[in-house]
């Protein structure tokens, strides 16, 4: 097992938050969606049971991917399975997914399930190569190319607080302007009524997580 990624157990577990939660997807413009998620160190049965009710909701929502910032988790992790569809395809659970070796290019629409209803054209790589771990700590290294290779750069550039629409051209973006702001008006009336937190909030339950399971050490 790499020594980056460490299941639970033995002088490396740390006590785990006592929050409590279940998840759910954000929407844009939701402060945990323009967030660069941390690297993973740990993984314990936790986290598995997370990446399990990601994938449910994944599925729920006639999704291919989810990242963990899309469920307001600041841990860089992502699922997957391209055909949308549970029991068919390749399931997938990645952490600290990298990619690299790029080549060609093309451009296909592309939507978000924090977005629902949005809908753009984006430019990405044709082929890629990965390197991530799973729940075991496995390291994965694998060439992947076509719509595999879309997905998994979508859910990493997620994970890097970056939106597909933030990849499109600045006139394209300005079509999907008018659909944008409806979702920062809703942002800004559920914030108004308490049932989203404020940034303040956020961000401190972002830090409990990442304490949890980035090794994050915070000072006094």
């Amino acid at each position: 097992m790499p020594a980056e990624l460490e299941t639970m157990g033995g002088a490396r577990f740390i006590p785990p938050t006592t929050m409590t939660m279940t998840l759910s997807i954000i929407h844009y413009p939701h402060p945990t969606l323009k967030y660069r998620s941390r690297p993973l160190v740990r993984v314990d049965q936790r986290l598995k049971d997370l990446a399990a009710e990601m994938l449910d909701l994944m599925y729920e929502n006639e999704g291919v991917g989810l990242a963990a910032n899309q469920v307001d988790l600041p841990l860089r992790m992502f699922v997957a399975n391209e055909t949308g569809e549970r029991g068919s395809g390749e399931e997938l659970v990645l952490i600290n997914p990298e990619v690299e070796r790029p080549k060609g290019s093309e451009s296909q629409q592309e939507g978000c399930l924090s977005v629902p209803g949005v809908y753009g054209q984006v430019k990405r790589a044709k082929s890629i190569r990965l390197h991530a771990y799973d729940l075991m700590g496995n390291e994965i290294n694998r060439d992947l190319d076509g719509f595999l290779a879309r997905v998994v750069l979508h859910e990493i550039d997620h994970l890097d607080g970056n939106m597909f629409f933030d990849r499109m051209s600045d006139a394209s973006r300005r079509e999907l302007d008018p659909l944008l702001d409806d979702f920062c008006t809703d942002f800004e009336s559920k914030r108004s009524t308490g049932s989203i937190p404020d940034d303040q909030s956020l961000a401190e339950a972002r830090q409990r997580w990442e304490v949890d399971y980035t090794g994050l050490k915070v000072t006094a």
